[in-house]
């Protein structure tokens, strides 16, 4: 079977194509015929070898740690019922990028019907967390939101969550291009912060007050700038460092200016209710509450460029390999 694997970290041409044994599903275990492989930015990273937070794979690595398919085979001690169903499997850390992959039964999700696999993989993963995310800054009716890289596939959610639950929201990000996607998803205000002044655009839009909650997604001068943005009595909830660099907000500073952080460790706690989360997700969807952005997908062989949209900030939404 054809599979696509990094042999030596570095940037996104050191994805290559090559062949691999099929795969045999073990005890517990089922192989999936993949239809679709998600990826993330932090994957990225992680083929560069400079991820902070995750171990580096032992080279040669197979990247991709969530796909979506049929499953194709049932090892010892599963249910022959799994056979034919449309799934999405967690595979681990690796092993996505492939025609079929193993996983264990117990990181199966059901795919509901009249739910596409493409729409499924990209709320089961970035909504899972977009719902968690939402859940902990506590968003109410009337509140001030500010959401960071809100073009993206984690941020193109919280724009829709914060709304559905009665907020006003501030999308920011980079460009014309994701501004109006940002606009079209039911923000209130769009701002790019590639623009020095952009910060004042937010205080203005919040009448001065700045928003209630953030959603830093990006880190760095950003993140920093969106903290010292925050309303008094806000939340500062921190998810990611697309910037390299995540937001660390000294505690002392975070009373003095009265702002509540959440820091990038509440996402170590999410694992228990991700399938919890990933089904209200879906309900919600279904009910035409969200929707996922999927703004590109490639081909299993063009996976170098799929990594190399997400990394040059040029994606939309959700980026897919579809097999």
């Amino acid at each position: 079977m054809q599979v696509v694997r990094v042999t030596r970290f570095g940037g996104p041409e050191v994805l290559e194509l090559g062949e691999a044994p099929e795969p045999v599903a073990g005890v517990g275990q089922v192989v999936v015929e993949v239809a679709v492989a998600g990826m993330t930015f932090v994957e990225t990273q992680i083929r560069r070898g400079i991820d902070k937070w995750h171990a580096r794979p032992s080279l040669p690595y197979v990247p991709g740690g969530l796909v979506a398919g049929q499953v194709s085979s049932v090892g010892a001690q599963v249910d022959s019922g799994w056979l034919g169903r449309r799934v999405i499997a967690g595979t681990g850390e690796t092993g996505g990028f492939a025609e079929r992959a193993v996983a264990e039964v117990g990181e199966l999700f059901p795919v509901p019907d009249g739910l596409d696999l493409p729409e499924a993989i990209a709320l089961h993963s970035d909504g899972s967390t977009a719902q968690g995310l939402v859940e902990k800054a506590k968003i109410g009716p009337g509140d001030w939101v500010l959401v960071e890289a809100a073009a993206g596939g984690v941020g193109s959610l919280l724009v829709q969550l914060a709304r559905a639950a009665g907020a006003r929201v501030v999308g920011a990000a980079r460009g014309a291009r994701k501004l109006e996607l940002i606009r079209e998803l039911g923000a209130d205000v769009a701002v790019d912060y590639s623009d020095p002044g952009w910060t004042d655009r937010v205080r203005e839009a919040t009448g001065g007050a700045g928003p209630d909650v953030v959603f830093d997604g990006v880190g760095g001068r950003i993140g920093r700038a969106a903290f010292e943005v925050t309303a008094r009595g806000g939340r500062f909830s921190v998810h990611g460092a697309s910037s390299g660099e995540v937001s660390l907000i000294d505690p002392g500073e975070a009373r003095f200016q009265g702002v509540e952080v959440i820091g990038i460790e509440q996402l170590f706690d999410f694992g228990p209710n991700l399938v919890r989360w990933a089904e209200q997700m879906m309900s919600q969807a279904a009910a035409g509450l969200v929707r996922p952005v999927i703004g590109q997908t490639f081909a299993l062989e063009r996976a170098a460029d799929a990594h190399a949209a997400i990394e040059n900030r040029t994606a939309l939404g959700k980026t897919l390999l579809l097999l």
